[in-house]
């Protein structure tokens, strides 16, 4: 497939080229071979059927979704996570925590956030209810997120203890399944960012590599500001390290020195946490 006629599919499905543009090869693939399934010679057949038919374009878009991962991706940031975030979290939430993972891929993310918070347990005398709700458009990267079994390059991130600890060797070699641990307290949805958003608030939400890559600027903000909407006042809110927010943010202030966290403002102006 050629790249014009691959960009004649991001537009028609609001989606960014600078977003696609490394990782396209295997995305057209994909799409490669769903247009010859539908009996599509181009891109203008493919696209007029995607008109025709809603639930081939729910494929199509689920097979535009990207699962580039792996535990522990951008470890600055899981190291501020473990020593500042979810330590003011905890004391500040005694009951629940909820977290949303949007946009959740294949689950790495998920698993390391449980991970961490195992990791917790160890300094607190009482940790509140974790609660992770982790969503994502593609049912087979949900189904695999739920089967939790990763190769070795995803683990390459994961010191030699945690790994022993919380993976378990599988017959296929070099592959590691999670252990039931780690699987508590996650609920795994099918969701389209776009349309569909989970019930109640988070007190903190990763956003990570997704909306804030892959679509474009018109699309970005208005979904953005749904997003922000789910977060609880003083909640978290967890960027790519490469991603920038839609401007204007006013109900968000950046954590200093930690471009891809901010805290959603108080009513009153203040911060729940007294970072700044």
């Amino acid at each position: 497939m050629e790249d014009k006629a691959f960009r004649q599919l991001l537009d028609y499905l609001r989606l960014s080229w600078p977003g696609y543009r490394k990782v396209r090869k295997g995305v057209k693939k994909r799409i490669a071979r769903h247009m010859e399934q539908c009996g599509c010679r181009t891109m203008e057949d493919y696209i007029r059927l995607l008109e025709q038919e809603q639930g081939l374009r729910m494929r199509c878009e689920q097979l535009m979704a990207v699962s580039i991962s792996r535990f522990f991706r951008d470890r600055a940031l899981w190291v501020t996570l473990a020593e500042d975030i979810l330590p003011r979290m905890i004391v500040r939430h005694f009951d629940t925590l909820r977290v949303w993972c949007a946009g959740c891929a294949c689950g790495e993310e998920v698993y390391s956030l449980k991970i961490l918070w195992e990791g917790l347990k160890h300094r607190f005398d009482h940790l509140p209810v974790l609660e992770i709700m982790a969503t994502d458009i593609s049912p087979a990267y949900v189904a695999r997120a739920k089967a939790g079994v990763y190769t070795r390059s995803s683990l390459k991130e994961v010191p030699e203890g945690v790994r022993s600890r919380y993976f378990r060797p599988q017959k296929v070699r070099n592959t590691f399944a999670v252990t039931p641990l780690l699987k508590k307290g996650i609920l795994w949805k099918r969701q389209h960012l776009l349309s569909d958003f989970p019930k109640g608030s988070f007190h903190l939400i990763l956003l990570r590599n997704n909306l804030l890559t892959y679509y474009v600027e018109e699309v970005k903000g208005p979904v953005f500001e749904k997003v922000i909407a789910r977060l609880e006042p003083a909640g978290y809110l967890i960027i790519g390290s490469h991603e920038k927010v839609p401007a204007p943010t006013p109900a968000l202030k950046n954590l200093e020195g930690h471009p891809c966290i901010f805290q959603r403002i108080l009513a009153t102006g203040s911060y729940g946490d007294d970072m700044v």
